[in-house]
């Protein structure tokens, strides 16, 4: 286990009470039945060496996947202009600004670094994994980004359907919330989702799993679990990039 002792600091009360009012909403339940949900999420989470640690970087990591993807998706219609009078290949519109929010996640980034530092978290070696772990993860949010851009020069619908998608998936991933706090069933398909495996692996390099179950894809999938989620990210690439060459060269004439 990273990060010293598995006691959790008093700051991270506040964060544990939201904790328990996202996760009551995203599983409704009534009654006793309810109060025992959250005890046991409550339970889980006491578990979870630095807290604040796992909760900020589920935070820093959703923000970026929205700045990117939001900022791909409307990147070849506010163009349009460019791309009718200037002959330049349009994947380098959705590349530019996703680029951009790496930039601003960097930024973000030192935040994360604020509260390892207070919370006397010393770097470990082992850290260096994150590189490879954020890259799987920008070459899944470009896929995204690259399908959702072609859809919104077709169908102007699409940014309305995004934001409500971006609204929930904050509930229906294990951002604010533990994937222990899932059963069974659910965690093995949240753990297809690239980004919840991304963010699991960083948070047990950063801080450790302390006693929480399936904290990780190889606790649910086995030593070779992390395929899977990596096969999807390389998936969606592939598929946002044919469909994206497919169409550019009629962006200029739709937007």
């Amino acid at each position: 286990m990273r990060g010293g002792t598995s006691s959790v600091p008093p700051e991270s009360a506040g964060a544990r009470l939201d904790l328990v009012n996202a996760s009551s909403f995203a599983a409704p339940r009534r009654g006793r039945k309810g109060l025992a949900h959250q005890l046991r999420i409550l339970k889980i989470t006491g578990s979870i060496p630095h807290f604040e640690i796992y909760l900020i970087v589920g935070v820093v990591l959703f923000t970026f996947f929205l700045d990117a993807v939001g900022a791909a998706l409307t990147s070849i219609v506010t163009r349009g202009s460019i791309l009718r009078r200037i002959a330049f290949s349009p994947l380098v519109l959705p590349l530019s600004v996703t680029v951009t929010a790496c930039i601003t996640f960097a930024v973000n980034l030192l935040a994360v670094a604020v509260f390892v530092a207070a919370s006397k978290i010393a770097p470990q070696l082992d850290w260096l994994l994150i590189v490879p772990l954020l890259a799987e993860f920008y070459v899944f949010l470009l896929g995204v980004g690259l399908i959702m851009a072609t859809l919104y020069v077709r169908f102007r619908d699409v940014a309305q359907i995004w934001e409500l998608v971006a609204q929930l998936f904050i509930f229906a991933t294990p951002i604010m919330y533990p994937v222990s706090a899932l059963p069974v069933w659910a965690a093995r398909i949240a753990y297809l989702n690239p980004f919840v495996q991304v963010m699991q692996d960083i948070r047990a390099l950063m801080v450790g799993i302390g006693n929480e179950p399936r904290a990780t894809v190889a606790a649910v999938y086995g030593s070779t679990g992390r395929l899977l989620p990596i096969g999807v990210a390389l998936a969606t690439f592939a598929l946002g990039l044919l469909l994206f060459r497919r169409d550019a060269p009629r962006f200029a004439e739709r937007v």
